[in-house]
């Protein structure tokens, strides 16, 4: 049992990056009680951002995805540390926030944070389905395309 999400990841040729550290004055985790509230993180890849602009005019919709996938394990790697390396200690994936910056005609954001839900419900099966929101905005930080945030409960 101790390392069936390990396996997961492995199953899912899910590498994790190590977590990231904050680019301001705020925490990347906050633990209070079983929950852990990770901060909004950015679609990084191999530690560089690269995709930059808004979904439905230089980034296309496949690419958005993909950025929200990038975001997903973000999250995983400062969920990891959260939970002192452990994965197992997840009991449910609770709530994804996600932003997607976005032409002001395009209206699919929900589909975009799909590639983050769809991740987290591949990984952690039903524990993994959760509340959710997707939303869109006139720009995200650094110009990227999709952020998105999470709560989880793990165990104490």
């Amino acid at each position: 049992m101790n390392n069936d999400i390990n396996k997961k990841l492995d199953e899912l040729n899910i590498e994790l990056d190590e977590a990231s550290i904050p680019a301001g004055s705020y925490v990347p985790y906050v633990i209070t009680g079983n929950l852990v509230f990770i901060s909004g993180q950015l679609p990084f890849i191999n530690g560089e951002i690269t995709t930059k602009g808004k979904v439905g005019d230089n980034v296309s919709v496949e690419v958005g995805i993909k950025m929200a996938e990038a975001c997903a394990k973000a999250i995983l790697s400062q969920l990891k540390a959260a939970c002192n390396g452990d994965l197992n200690k997840v009991k449910k994936v609770v709530k994804l926030g996600g932003f997607v910056a976005s032409a002001p005609n395009f209206t699919d954001h929900p589909k975009i944070i799909n590639g983050a839900s769809d991740m987290f419900v591949n990984i952690f099966g039903d524990k993994g389905k959760h509340a959710r929101f997707a939303i869109g905005a006139a720009a995200l930080p650094r110009d990227v395309p999709v952020e998105i945030e999470g709560i989880f409960e793990i165990e104490n």
